[in-house]
């Protein structure tokens, strides 16, 4: 073997040998290259959901020794209640955790169910429809949509508030009153003789100080952190509806994920959710007693007599959509909110 073939030899041993480092580098660069999650969400980062989703955070991260990454953007900075789900299906972003009530307008009807007004007689039948089976299989339905849901996450009950006092349905009379984009709680407003009006939640405090809209429902947690005190001066605790939200994320996002990560991921939610929900009542709790301390607002309790007139004005919601959201499902529910009260 000549000089020139030896030299020839050791220039692409070389080679190999430089070739083989590189992808040694790559490989290792792509290993500490976390998976980014983005988790969008529309309210205030100090809201139950809001630090359910920097628990999540914390947990995930910790259960995948950095190996994901969740950057949380709250308070609408990505996207607006009517963009969000469009851009999880898109895959702009990973995860979000949008109301409930969202669903049934995006065509799975069933979702309706969370908006019946006093379908909910307690705190204990809710945690049994969404921590059990109708909840998992409520979150089935959305896989044809592109989605996975992992959990429930509670906001609580709401209250109703304007800047007149609500003790009566015959109060609602004419009230512009904001909603979430929902046919079942449109039916809820007009009810009670007030006028709808759908809205996103990041336009709802100027509504209401310019007078666009005249009052909304919220729980304590909303009204507080978006400081709806300074425009609003009644508050009735009337404990009439729900607002939760469904923690979802991109199917194909979700199924590409290696099945140690997702299953941490899992891990993680499954401890988040608890959290999520025992803040919220804790939250709701503080905030209206809060609200009630700052003295802006005058928060008024109900009557034992003034509860069953909503209730009764309200029930026939309940019948006008029940061929809609299913009337076995809704059965379902009436009949644990009916075990539970024996």
């Amino acid at each position: 073997m000549n000089i020139r073939t030896i030299s020839a030899m050791q220039s692409i041993v070389r080679a190999i040998f430089v070739f083989l480092i590189g992808m040694g580098w790559a490989s290792g660069a792509q290993a500490q290259t976390p998976i980014v999650i983005k988790f969008s969400h529309v309210v205030a980062a100090d809201t139950p959901k809001g630090k359910a989703a920097l628990r999540f955070k914390e947990l995930a991260e910790k259960a995948t020794n950095g190996r994901v990454r969740i950057d949380v953007y709250p308070d609408s900075q990505l996207y607006k209640d009517k963009e969000e789900l469009e851009a999880l299906q898109l895959g702009a972003v990973q995860m979000l955790a949008p109301s409930v009530a969202k669903f049934g307008t995006f065509g799975v009807r069933e979702f309706d169910v969370f908006a019946l007004p006093y379908i909910f007689p307690s705190r204990d039948v809710l945690n049994q429809v969404t921590q059990g089976p109708i909840g998992r299989d409520l979150l089935k339905k959305l896989e044809p949509k592109g989605i996975t849901g992992l959990a429930f996450w509670d906001n609580g009950f709401k209250v109703m508030s304007a800047n007149k006092p609500l003790h009566r349905p015959a109060d609602f009379k004419g009230l512009k009153m904001r909603i979430q984009a929902s046919r079942v709680l449109d039916a809820q407003m007009r009810a009670l003789g007030a006028i709808p009006q759908a809205m996103p939640f990041s336009e709802v405090y100027q509504a209401l100080k310019t007078g666009f809209v005249d009052g909304t429902e919220n729980p304590p947690s909303n009204f507080k952190t978006q400081l709806m005190d300074d425009v609003q001066n009644n508050l009735t605790v009337s404990n009439h509806g729900y607002l939760g939200y469904a923690v979802i994320v991109n199917k194909k996002f979700w199924d590409g994920l290696p099945d140690d990560i997702r299953t941490a991921l899992e891990g993680a939610m499954q401890q988040a959710t608890l959290y999520a929900n025992e803040i919220a009542q804790r939250d709701n709790e503080r905030d209206l007693a809060d609200i009630q301390k700052r003295g802006k607002t005058k928060v008024y309790q109900l009557s034992a007599r003034e509860q069953l007139e909503w209730r009764q004005a309200m029930l026939p919601v309940q019948q006008q959509m029940a061929n809609s959201i299913g009337p076995d499902l809704i059965a379902a529910i009436n009949k644990l909110a009916a075990q539970a009260s024996r």
